[in-house]
């Protein structure tokens, strides 16, 4: 029996000293480092092979941490990738800087590397629920969708996916505006629970807002509406 690929340790990090010790630290603790020595770099490796978490240095020449970071969860299929900020920052403004930048964690130099692995450890066996839960969604045919507060669609199940890329560039501009306000309206916590109708030429969609993902991310379904459509289904 083939073993399982081990997960994939992505250190971004412009100190090579650093780079080093870490890719080390990782390999000795059975996954596969990948390093890139600065914010362009990362986007580039994580074009190649997507990581299953990202150790990542705040303070870089050029594209710092928090930049790559916000840049790294616009990628299609990267936006659950953990990112564990490394830094000697350790202000309370640094720290919210690294979450709202995407971060799940935070760990301040010089690191302490058993706890460091101790919190990939964590944050891999979260990773890996979170897939678990979008590969059952995939395989019951959920139509799921998580969007932030600007409209932006983080992520999709795979049924979502086929149906949103058979709409056009006016609709699917359409369907942010719808997913921007109902998001902003529940964050305000407005009470939302009255199903949508969107147009898409001859189709029609209804969207519902199913409640927040986690802080900042909100959920919906999306499906085709037959809505006036009864006498052609006949």
């Amino acid at each position: 029996m083939t073993a399982p690929p081990l997960p994939v340790i992505l250190i971004v990090d412009d100190d090579p000293d650093a780079r080093l010790l870490l890719q080390n630290v990782v390999a000795a603790n059975h996954l596969t480092p990948h390093v890139a020595g600065d914010g362009q770099e990362a986007l580039d490796s994580i074009a190649a092979t997507m990581p299953d978490l990202i150790l990542l240095d705040a303070m870089m020449p050029g594209m710092d941490g928090f930049e790559t970071c916000r840049r790294i969860k616009g990628i299609e299929g990267a936006a659950h990738v953990p990112v564990i900020f490394m830094t000697g920052l350790s202000e309370p403004e640094h720290v919210m800087k690294g979450l709202a930048a995407g971060g799940v964690d935070y760990v301040t130099k010089p690191l302490a590397i058993d706890v460091l692995m101790a919190r990939v450890r964590v944050h891999l066996g979260n990773a890996y629920k979170t897939r678990s839960a979008f590969t059952a969604l995939d395989t019951l045919g959920g139509r799921l969708l998580a969007a932030g507060a600007d409209g932006t669609i983080r992520w999709a199940t795979g049924e979502t996916q086929r149906l949103l890329d058979d709409l056009d560039h006016e609709t699917m501009g359409a369907l942010r505006g719808v997913l921007a306000r109902r998001a902003l309206r529940a964050e305000a916590g407005g009470q939302d629970e009255q199903d949508e109708m969107l147009p898409a030429g001859a189709q029609k969609f209804t969207l519902g807002y199913l409640g927040a993902a986690s802080p900042g991310e909100h959920l919906f379904s999306i499906a085709r509406s037959f809505e006036g459509m009864e006498a052609q289904m006949l």
